[in-house]
């Protein structure tokens, strides 16, 4: 019998991912990603991570949409200079629960040349509309359960 960590890792939703890629292939879909990546939270990820325990995922996801919003204000409003430490911290919570696009925009702005602010005002607009769709897609699981 496998073991319920295992059974939290193949699910998502109540379906094993195997289910999830029978059914795209018979309404014609051909995922090149596990769906629980193409989620703006890879909900696989995060049950990994917290072991299965749910009420610890719904707390990790809590946080982060606090921290997350708290971390976009002080970007806003903070110098250049100090947006790759922010964007750094954002980054690094994102990869904990799965939220790849979060981490790869936060990337994008911790890493950007200062000098160019074009880049910097795109690379933040970029950063918000991700945060702000793991947030929406947060607040969905969270009144879920």
């Amino acid at each position: 019998m496998p073991s319920k960590i295992g059974r939290q890792h193949q699910t998502i939703n109540g379906f094993r991912e195997e289910q999830m890629t029978q059914l795209s292939a018979a309404i014609g879909e051909r995922p090149s990603r596990p769906a629980s990546i193409e989620r703006p939270i890879d909900l696989v990820h995060l049950a990994r991570t917290t072991l299965g325990e749910q009420s610890l995922e719904r707390e990790l996801l809590h946080l982060f949409g606090q921290q997350a919003n708290l971390l976009l204000q002080r970007m806003q409003a903070a110098p250049v200079e100090a947006l790759p430490a922010l964007a750094h911290t954002l980054k690094s919570s994102a990869r904990v629960i799965g939220a790849a696009r979060v981490a790869r925009a936060a990337e994008a702005v911790e890493f950007i040349d200062p000098a160019i602010g074009a880049d910097v005002t795109r690379a933040l607009a970029a950063l918000r509309a991700a945060t702000d769709e793991a947030s929406n897609f947060i607040a969905d699981l969270l009144r879920a359960h």
